[in-house]
């Protein structure tokens, strides 16, 4: 029995996997500006191989590592 309150699920949505529009490399400076801000050294990021999943998802390795600048 429904409640009319139940939603009904967007098959279409849930298949329009929107992460593909998305850079790598944008994804890489942003984790590394957060990841920065957030201990106050800077920071750099790699992302390996993206595998994306249905439903909208992304699998993928992210490598996080101080940046080494001799001029500071």
């Amino acid at each position: 029995m429904t409640t009319g309150q139940e939603k009904s699920i967007d098959v279409d949505k849930l298949l329009k996997n929107k992460l593909k529009a998305v850079s790598v490399g944008s994804l890489e400076n942003a984790i590394a500006k957060v990841i920065s801000d957030m201990v106050g050294e800077d920071y750099k990021c790699t992302i390996g191989e993206v595998k994306y999943t249905l439903f909208s998802g992304a699998d993928f390795h992210v490598k996080v590592e101080l940046s080494y600048n001799p001029e500071q």
